[in-house]
């Protein structure tokens, strides 16, 4: 049965991403397809070079600002450990949504002899950061854009109340689940206490972190980079130069919820990208070329830097035990 829950999570977000392949496909022309490839081998890379570049300022500040956390704790990593260890999870998540985080964790407290649990805390605690962050971009995008993006979800949207029904579901489950934790002295289920409570301070970190304007300004400067790296790609072809900040933004944004969601967008990133820009009258072909574009090349970029970073690890780390 594990096994075959593994199988699940390891080709569930594959086949998704397939089946959005298939309806990319399905709803272009033969002409359509042509036209994309055109415009995909025709593009302006002058453009995605300088989106590749912003997403690897954005990784390095990532991965600077992990330290602020972990100052907190009485650790002090090497950057380029922190570094690598940044762009191994980014690899990681092309393969099975969210083990990013896991692995990074990992690698870091494997090579600077910290504790997993509290490490793992202070991811955590940054993706509770960077959630807030997208959730302020969708809002954003919601004010910039509300009458376009309703059109597009009206149809599928989820009552008020069967919401609440899910909020109140979920938490009484948490509830419950913590209080059976709490009265618990079970081996096992002290063990776990004792994972909770070292994620619980790497999360604390948060509040009590010294340099609170550094970690707050790399966190605007990340995000500022997530939507310069999509904002440079659209002067890359001739059809997407005349959108505008407010036309891209909410592509922006969906772009990120569905990176979130899956193995890194896998078919699926295309697909929402052009599904957003026609809703501004863009061709559905300039759409799939600009999503196409957008997501191959961060993909690619992580797929050498990510493998690399496998490579520099042990090699840093045998120098600096010499």
């Amino acid at each position: 049965m594990k096994q075959l829950g593994k199988i699940v999570k390891n080709v569930l977000p594959l086949a998704i991403g397939v089946f959005f392949i298939y309806l990319s496909i399905d709803a272009t022309t033969p002409e359509d397809r042509k036209e994309i490839l055109n415009a995909i081998s025709t593009a302006d890379y002058r453009f995605v070079i300088l989106s590749l570049i912003c997403a690897v300022l954005s990784h390095l500040s990532r991965a600077y600002r992990w330290k602020f956390l972990l100052v907190t704790l009485g650790y002090r990593p090497n950057f380029w450990n922190s570094t690598f260890s940044v762009m191994i999870a980014y690899l990681a998540n092309l393969g099975v949504p969210r083990s990013g985080e896991f692995l990074r964790a990992t690698v870091l407290s494997n090579y600077e002899k910290f504790s997993f649990e509290k490490v793992f805390g202070t991811v955590v605690a940054e993706r509770i950061v960077d959630l807030i962050l997208l959730l302020m971009c969708i809002l954003i995008a919601l004010s910039l854009q509300f009458d376009m993006i309703w059109s597009l979800i009206a149809p599928k949207v989820i009552g008020v109340e069967q919401l609440g029904i899910i909020a109140l579901g979920s938490v009484g489950i948490f509830w419950l689940g913590f209080s059976l934790l709490r009265k618990n002295q079970n081996k096992v289920v002290v063990k776990i206490k004792t994972l909770l409570q070292g994620f619980w301070q790497g999360i604390k970190t948060l509040r009590q972190m010294p340099n609170k304007a550094a970690f707050i300004a790399h966190t605007l400067f990340i995000w500022a980079m997530y939507l310069a790296m999509f904002y440079f790609v659209k002067w890359a072809i001739p059809e997407t130069v005349g959108l505008t900040l407010a036309m891209i933004f909410p592509a922006f944004v969906a772009g990120g919820l569905v990176i979130s969601a899956t193995n890194g967008g896998i078919g699926i990133y295309p697909y929402t990208i052009a599904l957003v820009l026609e809703g501004f009258g863009l061709a559905n072909k300039s759409g799939l070329a600009f999503g196409w574009i957008m997501w191959s090349s961060q993909t690619l970029m992580i797929l050498v830097f990510g493998g690399l970073s496998f490579l520099a690890l042990p090699l840093l780390n045998a120098s600096r035990t010499r």
